[in-house]
């Protein structure tokens, strides 16, 4: 259940696993998320409750996340949109900014991620949000203990 003052975060990630451990991730730094896979489950939620914040993947089924940018961005020209998106090279930075994205941020920058969402629902808050790249930024590698306990789940598998 969302809680007041908490920014409401939609993630739409074709991976229920990176959709799991981005819900808590959002937790953790004070976000409500609700995360679906696919632009086809996001619309109903979309339609239904408003969020200060779209979170997208490039790679989705059926509707690519550009595509759906497109719609999302058509559908509501306010609400900041972020892709955080494997899909790393210049060109899928480009196409997402030109989808109508406010920022871009490669897999896995989880600072870069947090950093850029605490600005973008700030600056929305403020009425200032504005397209940028964030995802060939170098960045330090995370301090936090979270994220050192982030990053080892994450990589359990290997």
């Amino acid at each position: 259940m969302p809680t007041l003052n908490r920014s409401r975060v939609l993630c739409v990630d074709d991976d229920e696993d990176a959709c799991e451990i981005f819900r808590l991730l959002m937790s953790t730094y004070g976000f409500d998320a609700t995360c679906v896979q696919s632009a086809a489950a996001a619309w109903p939620l979309i339609k239904q409750h408003p969020f200060d914040l779209y979170i997208l993947d490039g790679w989705l089924p059926r509707t690519d996340g550009f595509e759906f940018c497109r719609e999302l961005r058509e559908f509501d020209a306010d609400t900041p949109i972020l892709f955080y998106s494997g899909a790393g090279f210049e060109t899928d930075k480009r196409n997402g900014i030109a989808a109508g994205a406010n920022a871009y941020i490669t897999k896995p920058d989880f600072e870069g991620l947090i950093e850029t969402i605490a600005n973008l629902t700030a600056a929305a808050r403020d009425g200032e949000v504005e397209s940028r790249w964030v995802g060939s930024q170098q960045r330090e590698p995370a301090t936090s203990a979270f994220s050192t306990q982030f990053f080892s789940v994450a990589s359990a598998g290997d």
